[in-house]
């Protein structure tokens, strides 16, 4: 039975897909409805979050996007939403893949350490794991890639997951195995902690 809402906000669509096709699987807990928006950059995810988090429609909105090497435009999205709360909330509501979500996706498929968000420097490592030539994230393309993931390579993933470090300052890294692991347990007390820091 669902008890709590959680609205996450995407990056872009290669989060949004990932996202889409992990609920698909079926890997989360019941208690929550998760609906999933694409905010199409990151510089659009803080004005979308102030938004809804005004309109008080969910009991936890989160953010999914690539740090882009630790960019400057990341940087100031974690400094504007703690501002927006008056407290460090940043670290528990922004989860990332540095450099990109990619180094999550080809981690169903091996032990992979991005070192470069660019596309094209990663096309190579790209078809090997996953047979898709010249990927440039095109719709058809997404798809594909998103019809590879399944239940047997998500626990692939996580384990590999473990194997990197979770200092967003760092490369590659990810705090995702975090959201993970909350939106598979039963246990919805970690909303409540989040929420007393907003």
């Amino acid at each position: 039975m669902i008890t709590h809402s959680i609205g996450i906000l995407c990056e872009g669509y290669e989060e949004f897909d990932y996202l889409t096709c992990l609920k698909e699987l079926r890997i989360f807990s019941n208690k929550y409805r998760i609906d999933l928006y694409n905010v199409k950059s990151l510089t659009s995810l803080y004005p979308r979050y102030t938004d809804m988090y005004n309109q008080n429609k969910y009991h936890l909105i989160i953010i999914f996007c690539d740090t882009e090497r630790y960019s400057q435009e990341y940087q100031q999205l974690k400094l504007k939403i703690d501002n927006f709360h008056n407290n460090t909330v940043s670290d528990k509501i922004i989860f990332y893949g540095s450099p990109n979500t990619m180094q999550i996706i080809l981690s169903h498929f091996a032990q992979v350490k991005l070192e470069k968000a660019n596309k094209a420097k990663n096309q190579n490592l790209i078809e090997e794991l996953t047979n898709i030539p010249h990927y440039k994230a095109s719709a058809t393309q997404r798809t594909e890639l998103m019809k590879k993931i399944n239940r047997d390579n998500y626990q692939v993933m996580k384990n590999n997951l473990k194997n990197i470090p979770n200092q967003d300052y760092e490369i590659p890294s990810t705090n995702f195995l975090e959201l993970l692991n909350n939106l598979e347990n039963d246990d919805t007390s970690w909303i409540d902690t989040i929420q007393k820091l907003l």
